[in-house]
């Protein structure tokens, strides 16, 4: 997910995708735990895209205020 991607959603749905991202890297945490993860690159991409979103919210923060 792109930067330019995360900022054309809108607010409640950018909450709403950062929770499954959070719930998404929880389960690949369990599969890389028990050794059924075949791509740990693909935790370090959802974090990643969780980084992107917080980023974005806080921004929008700090125009509201």
């Amino acid at each position: 997910m792109k930067v330019r991607e995360v900022r054309e959603l809108g607010t409640e749905e950018l909450k709403q995708k950062e929770r499954d991202l959070v719930e998404e890297l929880f389960k690949l945490r369990i599969r890389h735990s028990s050794g059924q993860l075949e791509s740990p690159a693909m935790m370090r991409s959802v974090r990643k895209d969780i980084a992107r979103i917080k980023t974005v919210l806080r921004q929008r923060e700090g125009q509201e205020k």
